[in-house]
């Protein structure tokens, strides 16, 4: 019997031992989509607890306490008090056996405060005090110690177009900063023109772009202002939420009617707000590949489902779900719509329901043309990224395109502790090659199988963003 979570945890061949340990471990981080706030990167924040570091903002243990009957004042009360919220969780993970958390959680005790013992309810004192005692006098466990620790080459932070990216100019500016710390394009905000706040957030918009916004091309041309600004600063992603991609293609003539309609602020149609947004999302892309910026696309998320939540905290705090819109009719339309002049951008695919792995890997690969790997099936996402599904979606990326061009893990993460995820990750890669080894399925050539092992964990990421 293995010791629980030991050094050869996840890996059950000598191949699969070897991978890890010789190729994948030791590889820098390249974690190029996360929702890390970069004021506390600039700021090299320390945290004051184990609780504001561990359940400050992470919905994923908030969806898990409330599953185990956690009350709501314990679970996102801002009077909770500390151990209080911290004896929750470790309540909690005693029951998650089974899922990701439950691994991830020792994983972080491991890597971070060298915790060796399984975490529950008994230990929960011991725990609390030691990780508080070490948050205190560990410089290792500040912001910059922590990227320092897990060789963090480079982050890719979240970013709407109207943000003026001060703090990355500051980072920018700190030559001893352990990481490339890189800005990404979300314009969600301005393709919602069915928000109710959307004419409030195109004043912003104008203002940070520095010229007004009355015409639908206005709008266009703010947004490519921002993106050459986000370019500038090192950005060398985008990022779009998207339940489907839009595809319904009208003139920009009839658009411009639709745009001066919201304008006034008269309702629109479903119709005439997707034609709206496949316009704006084909003009951006065609501005990524003009400027060789990847355009990541997350589908598949249905987002505050509890109204009456939603109303008392607001987005991002444990309300989603995996939606089941079919998707390959949409973007297959959109994407080819690209192609026809040849702006189809670099492309990364995310869902967060695995039923569409075959239809997202099959049809990125009717636009393949001469980049390798330059259309990409998305990591395990959000409610997938478990041991199971990074199997799956590895897997069917292995049996549709070329597992060997992927760019692999990313954390997706506000957590700075979540990047014990990457070995996580980095195991279960090592186990597939490396029992696909013992099993005659691929050659028995350690150092080629390695190589692809350590592409997979950082350099395809590398070479994808940067090169």
């Amino acid at each position: 019997m293995k010791r629980f979570m030991g050094e050869d945890f996840l890996l059950n061949t000598k191949s699969s031992e070897r991978l890890y340990h010789e190729f994948a471990k030791d590889q820098p981080i390249y974690d190029y989509h996360c929702h890390l706030i970069p004021g506390e990167l600039a700021t090299n924040k320390r945290f004051t607890t184990i609780t504001e570091m561990w359940l400050g903002g992470d919905h994923y243990k908030w969806r898990a306490m409330r599953a185990n009957g956690i009350p709501e004042e314990i679970v996102t009360g801002k009077d909770a008090d500390p151990y209080d919220r911290f004896l929750a969780w470790a309540k909690t993970v005693e029951k998650l056996m089974g899922n990701p958390l439950y691994h991830w959680t020792h994983l972080e005790l491991k890597r971070y405060f060298h915790i060796d013992e399984p975490f529950n309810e008994k230990s929960a004192k011991a725990v609390f005090d030691e990780t508080n005692r070490q948050l205190q006098n560990n410089p290792d466990l500040s912001v910059r110690g922590i990227l320092k620790k897990f060789r963090v080459y480079a982050i890719g932070t979240t970013d709407d177009p109207v943000d003026d990216l001060a703090y990355h100019k500051e980072i920018a500016g700190q030559k001893d900063f352990p990481s490339h710390v890189m800005p990404s394009f979300r314009p969600d905000k301005a393709l919602a023109i069915d928000g109710p706040a959307f004419l409030e957030y195109l004043e912003t918009l104008a203002a940070s772009a520095k010229m007004t916004i009355t015409h639908l091309d206005d709008l266009i041309a703010a947004l490519i202002k921002r993106l050459d600004f986000f370019v500038e600063m090192g950005c060398r992603a985008s990022d779009h939420a998207l339940v489907a991609t839009p595809a319904l293609f009208w003139s920009e003539e009839k658009l411009a009617k639709v745009f001066a309609k919201r304008l006034r602020g008269e309702p629109l149609s479903n119709e005439e707000v997707e034609a709206y947004k496949t316009y704006v999302l084909t003009h951006l892309a065609k501005a990524y590949k003009k400027r060789d910026i990847a355009m990541q696309l997350h589908f598949a998320a249905i987002r505050n489902n509890n109204s009456m939540m939603f109303e008392k905290l607001g987005p991002d705090t444990g309300y989603d779900a995996s939606h089941d819109k079919e998707l390959a009719e949409g973007l297959s339309a959109f994407l080819n719509n690209l192609s026809k002049t040849g702006e189809v951008p670099k492309t990364i695919l995310y869902t967060l329901n695995p039923k569409d792995y075959y239809s997202l890997a099959t049809l990125m690969g009717c636009y393949q043309d001469g980049r390798p790997g330059k259309m990409q099936l998305g990591s395990a996402w959000w409610f997938a990224d478990h041991k199971d599904g990074m199997e799956e979606q590895m897997k069917a990326l292995g049996n549709i395109g070329l597992l060997s061009r992927f760019v692999g893990m990313l954390t997706d993460s506000r957590s700075f502790l979540s990047y014990s995820r990457h070995e996580y990750f980095r195991r279960i890669l090592s186990n597939i090659f490396g029992t696909w080894m013992e099993d005659g399925e691929i050659p028995d050539d350690i150092d080629a199988i390695g190589k692809i092992v350590s592409d997979i964990a950082f350099n395809n990421a590398k070479a994808y963003f940067e090169e």
